[in-house]
């Protein structure tokens, strides 16, 4: 623990928490106060959002305030109080504004992506963006990335910026989206520029029947909880660095304001890490029977089916379809079925609070003591145990 001389200050911060980035920002922020023991009077908005149509007395010590918004960069270009920035990379270094700087590194993030997709066996790539604004600044960057990585790995890619969606132009943007995810080659992996373009994807696939991972592999960025929750196919995303950000962020402000002055050069925060899901589970299968089938049991393995289901949905004999799958994957339909619903069950007792009674009448197994006796045997530890020893390193 640091020897910090406990002080209160006045501290404004200025974030617009209604997404993951900000809140896990301020996370960091209130760990380095815990941690050092310091009592700063903080003020946010009760709202947790800057306003800009609200008015405002910057009447304090010191702010940290997240200059991704443009609004609040504005806010504090003329003001003579010691400030601390947060917020993504910029695409060179002239452009970080005067102040100190903790920037979640952009090109960090993208290649973390980019790489993960090319461990899955993709060698074709799609960007989804978002039409440029002043309020998103980040998405051209990971845009200029993009390109810059492709180059460098040899490979073609593809950008689609797509609308700035509303309730008016909802459907419209839909069926823009799917247009042009129909016309991507198969197996090609997409990065989508946060979370929330990429649930926009998952649902254009669903609507004009694209199999993702089958046929397209999909990778967020953000790790925004609520978005997962709302997808039918659970999300890969990049966990970014944001709670060190804040906890940096917190650092510099503290010193500044005990020591004087502190570095302008911006301090960049490399993500977290991957946190792979069914969006990227890609398997580089060719059989179009077999895509097929693997579309058809992940979306009904849990519903209690069983192999001759997926026969008669394929129109196909048996002993042909279980050729195929040993040559494309090496196992049987029966062991393919049993393996997605032991995922879904691991999926479930990491990422949710659902009791394992319920995880076990989810994943269609017709009772917990079978569900129990079914996990020990393959995994050598009971769901709870499961649950315990992962979840907790699933959320750190």
């Amino acid at each position: 623990m640091m020897n910090i001389k406990n002080e209160s200050y006045k501290v404004v911060l200025l974030f617009n928490a209604n997404n993951i980035y900000d809140r896990q920002i301020l996370k960091g922020i209130g760990d380095f106060l815990k941690l050092n023991n310091i009592h700063w009077n903080i003020y946010i908005s009760e709202t947790l959002r800057y306003d800009k149509k609200a008015s405002f007395h910057l009447d304090c010590d010191g702010i940290i305030a997240n200059f991704d918004d443009p609004d609040i960069e504005d806010l504090l270009t003329k003001v003579d109080i010691p400030i601390i920035g947060v917020g993504s990379s910029y695409h060179d270094d002239f452009s970080y504004p005067k102040v100190p700087y903790v920037a979640a590194d952009n090109y960090a993030i993208m290649e973390s992506a980019f790489n993960h997709l090319c461990d899955k066996g993709i060698h074709q790539f799609a960007f989804y963006s978002i039409p440029p604004t002043r309020y998103c600044r980040w998405a051209g960057v990971r845009e200029k990335i993009f390109e810059k990585i492709l180059t460098q790995k040899g490979y073609q890619g593809v950008i689609y910026q797509g609308m700035t969606t509303s309730l008016d132009n909802w459907q419209e943007s839909l069926d823009k989206l799917s247009k042009w995810l129909l016309s991507l080659p198969v197996n090609t992996g997409i990065i989508a520029v946060n979370d929330a373009r990429a649930h926009h994807i998952l649902q254009a696939c669903d609507m004009v029947g694209l199999k993702i991972p089958e046929e397209l592999c999909l990778i967020g960025i953000d790790n925004e909880e609520v978005i997962n929750n709302l997808s039918m196919v659970s999300l890969s995303t990049v966990k970014q660095g944001t709670e060190e950000m804040g906890f940096n962020a917190a650092s510099l402000l503290h010193k500044r304001l005990t020591k004087g002055k502190v570095s302008t050069s911006p301090l960049l925060i490399a993500p977290k890490k991957i946190i792979a899901r069914r969006s990227t589970d890609y398997r580089s299968i060719q059989d179009p029977y077999v895509i097929q089938a693997m579309h058809y049991i992940r979306k009904y393995a849990c519903k209690g089916i069983k192999v001759e289901q997926v026969i008669s949905d394929m129109q196909i004999s048996r002993s042909n379809l279980e050729i195929r799958f040993k040559e494309s994957l090496g196992k049987t339909i029966h062991s393919v079925i049993h393996e997605e619903k032991f995922n879904r069950a691991k999926y479930l007792l990491i990422e949710s609070s659902l009791s394992i009674q319920a995880i076990s009448q989810q994943c269609g197994y017709p009772s917990v003591q079978y569900f129990y006796f079914l996990f020990k045997k393959f995994y050598a530890m009971t769901p709870k145990d499961f649950r315990s020893k992962f979840a907790t390193i699933n959320h750190l």
